[in-house]
């Protein structure tokens, strides 16, 4: 008997065959990595059995599934879940929503979040916390947190839970609630805590519009109750700087101040355990211009050649095209693209170029800080070939004028060309030309108008008027 020959698998099946295998061995490889307790999906982890249970934080096993990919986190019913130590989410760096809810959590470790960036949602309703800290959340934009059902004890360390309450737009607000000394439940938004309030943050700046190369220092005072702590946000300023605080008070000292550092935000921080506030200023430096990019012209739509130009104030702009100023217009503009703070991105736009453009253009910016100007050579299109042999008496200057009356325009400023002989003596034959072109056009007018008159006087002739002999006739003899 012979054996039966194997299906084909080809194209699009055999594509549909290799993914289902790769998704069987992915869910293997998770199956495989996840606490016992516990399933696992290439992006979830969840623990909901409560027997028998898991007494830590679930982590994947190495050279499994990249942790990474894990989006979500829920468990449930974990009774004797009560610590999230420091190291225990970190590898979790996709992380967006962690949910324990009806456990035992009793402790979150401050820096438990650290490296969690993504985290968006946080639900730890009815577990076992006493109390919690805002710094394990302030470097998260939380859009969820969730804290219901919990046996907070009333103090200034949970005031900044009532003071997130109260900020929230949203009218779903939760029903906290803390226990005071007497051990009975006072709801959270009634609390009322001495000595416990948001800090305030005082920033005195001097003008901070500065040039280029200066030095400059800030002050900064803040109050509250509990003392804040002070702190300088000064973001990725390339600058060099340090700072000096001493209890309420800080200085911030920025030396030999870069342009790159224009349009950056400075900010003096006040913290303490309620919450935070800050006060912010934007610096600005003054700098002269400087042509960064300028490249051959590129044909699209029109052509265009590009430029990127830095300064602050933004620098005025002048085309020069062979050592002439250019006028532009409608033909031949300068068009600025993307403006990023203190960067110009642009282009000086062509349409309809011909070679009568080719030359030397060189962008000029200037502002009250100084100049800087860059040249470059375009080529557009190459000299059009004239047959002298067919047409030998083609003038090769009225050609040149009419392609430039029907192509750009004039577009440059002729009294604010540098001197030259050979630009005066181009200039000559060009009013030559125009010359020459206005006479040889009343010449051929003249000459249509005497034939016009000749012809309508042969016509009346024909037909008998008299009194205007063209021709004498001699009778004949005989």
């Amino acid at each position: 008997m012979s054996m039966l020959p194997w299906p084909r698998w080809h194209g699009p099946a055999m594509a549909r065959l290799w993914r289902l295998c790769w998704l069987a061995v992915g869910f293997w490889r998770a199956s495989l990595a996840c606490p016992v307790p516990c399933k696992c999906s290439a992006s979830r982890i969840w623990c909901t059995e409560p027997s028998p249970g898991i007494v830590a934080f679930p982590r994947l096993e190495p050279n499994s599934v990249d942790p990474e990919n894990i989006t979500e986190i829920f468990i449930a019913n974990q009774k004797r879940l009560e610590i999230i130590n420091e190291d225990d989410v970190e590898a979790y760096v996709g992380l967006k929503s962690l949910t324990i809810v009806d456990s035992g959590l009793k402790f979150v470790a401050y820096k438990a979040f650290l490296k969690n960036s993504n985290l968006q949602h946080v639900n730890f309703t009815r577990n076992k916390l006493t109390s919690l800290s805002r710094k394990h959340f302030r470097h998260l934009d939380l859009s969820d947190l969730v804290l219901a059902g919990n046996p907070f004890t009333c103090s200034c360390d949970i005031m900044w839970i009532k003071a997130l309450q109260e900020t929230k737009s949203s009218p779903d607000t939760q029903d906290l609630y803390c226990l005071n000394e007497s051990s009975k439940n006072t709801p959270l938004a009634n609390l009322q805590i001495p000595n416990c309030g948001l800090p305030s943050a005082r920033l005195a700046a001097p003008n901070l519009t500065v040039e280029e190369g200066n030095s400059i220092t800030l002050s900064c005072s803040v109050a509250g109750d509990p003392l804040p702590t002070l702190y300088w946000d000064v973001g990725n300023l390339v600058s060099k700087h340090m700072n000096e605080t001493s209890h309420t008070q800080g200085s911030l000292r920025i030396t030999n101040i870069s342009s790159d550092d224009s349009g950056k935000q400075i900010s003096c921080v006040a913290e303490n355990l309620v919450g935070e506030d800050q006060d912010s200023v934007n610096l600005t430096v003054h700098f002269a211009p400087t042509i960064t990019f300028l490249e051959s012209p590129t044909s699209d739509h029109h052509w265009c050649i590009p430029f990127t130009v830095r300064g602050n104030p933004k620098p005025a702009l002048q085309w020069f095209y062979n050592g002439a100023i250019l006028n532009e217009s409608k033909y031949i503009c300068t068009k600025i693209h993307v403006t990023n703070h203190t960067e110009y991105h642009g282009c000086l736009q062509l349409d309809n170029p011909t070679h009568m453009n080719n030359g030397d253009y060189t962008l000029m910016a200037k502002n009250e800080y100084g100049k800087d100007e860059r040249q470059i050579s375009a080529h557009f299109m190459g000299r059009p070939v004239i047959d002298y042999e067919t047409n030998p008496n083609y003038p090769e200057d009225l050609y040149e004028d009419w392609t430039a009356a029907t192509d750009i325009g004039d577009t440059t400023n002729k009294s604010n060309e540098i001197p030259s002989t050979d630009v005066a003596d181009q200039t000559n034959r060009e009013h030559l030309s125009v010359y020459a072109v206005v006479v040889i056009a009343s010449v051929v007018g003249f000459c249509l108008l005497v034939m016009l008159l000749l012809l309508k006087l042969a016509r009346h002739s024909k037909f008998g008027m008299k009194g205007f002999v063209l021709f004498h006739k001699i009778p004949l003899d005989g």
